[in-house]
């Protein structure tokens, strides 16, 4: 583990500012303006503690710190570069098919469909061709359905898949578009994903559109994210953004066929919102102001605002409320947007134009975007001595307070955070 002392500078100085703005002059004074992080009983870093630490020390996620959760045996982006040559995993030998199903029973009418056989499979210079047209880029957040914390932050960028669908003419027969990639030739480890062709053809409520991605951060897709090129969906967990893709297919099937749809896994569930602490003692001194910040993912449904709440250890709750609706939430403030982007940028500069940003200022249009993160930092008043239960939660922009209102895990795990504080 990297040491973390230099922890989160972007986030050390929005919360900073932010102490300063509500003249929390005291934290200074007593060092807490110094943002202790979430520590163990025994004073150090959680291993979960770290695993954020790691992810989130700059906005944007650099490529080498993005976690991994890619599936394969062996994964396939630590096969050797001549076996990478040899399966189209690099950019100079990248091919995509996109055919028909070939059951008999789904199968839809292509007029040209992309197949290496005829020697008409899309090439990566032919995909960067459309890139000069068509090309585009967003930010997004990517999280697994069934981890607690994001996997990292980003801007892709890629041609829209639907102007690589309509390459092959297809008739109206088609229902649902499903992808796979590269799977070590073994039929067994294929991984895929699927979505209905509408969400293909059109952008829904302005986000932005499903990619074959070749960049990230501003540069080429590396083969632990992907490359050359991966799915990228704006609004879908991880499993939905298919690595090394090879293979596109148009089908009349009229249900999803994913390969996450084992295990009970909710398939369609798209990205909740969810608010998690990136800096909270488990000690803290009795009667003292108590800083607490972290982040936020800023699911589909948007987020209105984050908030804390703290009660005496073991305190009676109602048996009907098992989601605090009822508890006495304090609203704690979404900070601003960050000056420094981080990630490994180019220069250190955003890649522009990207969707939801100003293509003159580079500042986001609305803050916060969704499908992203964003920080939040707030105040708590001093306590008496005890242990307590501290607890962050998301509300979108209904009104709606996390986990609600799609508690179930397999739909995208979304539990309020809490940690136990001793005072003193």
């Amino acid at each position: 583990m990297r040491d973390p002392n230099p922890f989160l500078a972007e986030h050390r100085e929005l919360t900073r500012r932010y102490f300063l703005k509500v003249g929390a002059s005291s934290l200074a004074a007593t060092g807490l303006l110094s943002l202790p992080r979430t520590v163990s009983a025994s004073g150090s870093l959680s291993p979960n503690d770290a695993e954020k630490v790691e992810r989130f020390e700059s906005y944007l996620t650099p490529d080498e710190r993005f976690a991994d959760v890619s599936r394969g045996n062996p994964v396939p982006h630590g096969l050797p570069d001549e076996k990478k040559r040899e399966v189209g995993m690099t950019r100079d030998t990248w091919k995509l098919e996109i055919i028909s199903d070939p059951d008999p029973e789904h199968k839809v009418r292509l007029r040209s469909p992309l197949t290496q056989k005829d020697g008409t499979a899309l090439d990566f210079p032919g995909l960067l061709k459309l890139a000069e047209k068509h090309a585009v880029r967003f930010a997004k957040i990517m999280t697994c359905l069934n981890l607690g914390c994001p996997l990292g932050m980003g801007i892709w960028e890629g041609v829209p898949l639907r102007e690589l669908v309509m390459m092959t003419q297809p008739r109206y027969d088609v229902r649902r578009v499903f992808y796979y990639g590269y799977h070590n030739d073994d039929p067994q480890q294929m991984f895929r994903s699927s979505l209905p062709m509408g969400r293909i053809l059109e952008d829904y409520y302005d986000l932005p559109p499903v990619i074959a991605c070749y960049k990230f951060n501003g540069q080429w897709l590396s083969p632990e994210r992907g490359g050359p090129v991966r799915i990228v969906v704006p609004e879908g967990y991880g499993f939905k953004s298919i690595k090394w893709i090879t293979h596109v297919v148009l089908t009349n099937l009229p249900h999803a066929n994913d390969t996450y749809a084992e295990e009970g896994n909710d398939v369609d569930s798209p990205l909740k919102s969810f608010a998690a602490f990136l800096s909270a003692p488990r000690k803290h001194k009795a009667g003292e102001p108590l800083p607490l910040s972290g982040y936020a993912q800023v699911g589909i449904s948007g987020l209105r605002k984050v908030q804390v709440w703290i009660e005496p250890k073991g305190a009676s709750r109602p048996d009907d409320d098992p989601y605090f609706t009822t508890a006495p939430w304090t609203d704690v403030e979404i900070l601003p947007p960050p000056e420094k982007w981080g990630g490994g940028l180019p220069d250190d500069k955003l890649p522009l134009p990207i969707h939801g940003f100003d293509p003159e200022t580079g500042r986001p249009l609305k803050w916060p975007l969704r499908l992203c993160a964003a920080h939040w930092a707030g105040v708590l008043p001093g306590l008496e001595p005890g242990r307590y239960t501290l607890r962050v939660r998301a509300v979108d922009e209904n009104g709606i307070g996390q986990p609600l209102p799609r508690p179930s895990r397999k739909s995208g795990r979304a539990q309020i955070e809490q940690i136990t504080l001793d005072v003193a």
